[in-house]
């Protein structure tokens, strides 16, 4: 059996909500694989729905920069949250955001694009130098339509186009502009509140779908559902699972009566067209990473202690 440490089992714990002896026999059970573990713990139904425990595991800001039918999110790390707040690290993340405008998305093009007389490259050696912290550029990505708007949102502001959490989102339409950004920003806000992983069904991940349906599956099976009722319910259990996690279908969080594609159906009169969601980008900071935990107060005694 696989060596299993008290911090797997809390991981497991802060993904699931489950017991801690529940979360230590389901690593037992999958040999401390992480995924599987989760996916044991809701075949027994001891797990909510697998939605990711969204803890920030790094500092840093998300960029978000829009210019005319084409907008931009990016993500820059750093060590703290004190650099963040730093003129020049903030400065240094919009000018991404502008270059991956003008470049495209790939992190080695924008690394390697001039501003001036430096590359964004250097430009971030140097701010490392100046500040006195490590910082990365992660990742970027864009949405564009052919005629309309992208809409666009920040959540934890800390200036014009930096937060925690960055969103874009494509509406095509032939209506009017100023109407399509306003609606465009409210969709923007729906997504970072909501986390949709895809626009609709035809955008969600085949592979996220079959281990939702094995999950329902060997659930109702393990409730001792014939087989021929065990599909049935999986079917069912999916046509839920889209509705939660496809934005179209998502209820409206600002009108909770409608879906999402109810509201923007409703929006056309007003806007002056239809209105089609051609695409959106969601990056909430440090999603993914790992953080390594310190004991701050074992790091301070083993400071003094050097001196």
């Amino acid at each position: 059996m696989a060596n299993i440490s008290a911090s797997l089992v809390k991981e497991l714990r802060d993904k699931t909500g489950a017991g801690m002896m529940d979360c230590k026999a389901a690593l037992g059970e999958t040999e401390g694989n992480l995924e599987a573990a989760v996916d044991w713990l809701r075949k027994k139904g001891l797990a909510k729905a697998a939605k990711k425990a969204g803890r920030v595991a790094a500092e840093g800001l998300i960029g978000v920069a829009v210019k005319g039918n084409k907008g931009v999110v990016v993500e820059v790390n750093s060590e703290t949250d004190f650099v963040a707040r730093n003129d020049l690290f903030q400065g240094l993340v919009r000018m991404v955001a502008q270059v991956a405008l003008d470049v495209g998305t790939d992190v080695e093009a924008i690394s390697a694009a001039k501003v001036g007389d430096v590359t964004i490259a250097e430009a971030l050696s140097s701010a490392i130098a100046t500040i006195g912290e490590n910082m990365t550029l992660r990742r970027a990505a864009g949405v564009s339509v052919s005629q309309g708007v992208v809409g666009q949102y920040v959540h934890s502001s800390v200036g014009e186009g930096l937060g925690k959490i960055g969103v874009i989102v494509g509406l095509e339409s032939s209506g009017k502009t100023d109407e399509l950004l306003a609606l465009g920003r409210l969709v923007a806000m729906h997504i970072a509140a909501s986390n949709p992983l895809a626009v609709d069904e035809s955008g969600v991940d085949p592979a996220v779908v079959a281990r939702e349906k094995d999950v329902l599956a060997d659930k109702a099976r393990q409730q001792g559902k014939p087989d021929k009722v065990i599909e049935k319910i999986a079917e069912s259990g999916i046509k839920t699972f889209y509705k939660e996690v496809c934005l179209v279908d998502q209820p409206y969080i600002h009108d909770t009566g409608k879906s999402v594609a109810q509201a923007l159906k409703e929006a056309e009169g007003k806007v002056g067209g239809p209105i089609k969601v051609t695409g959106f980008v969601r990056y909430a900071l440090g999603e993914g990473i790992e953080r390594k935990e310190s004991d701050f107060a074992a790091e301070v005694a083993a400071a003094a202690g050097q001196g």
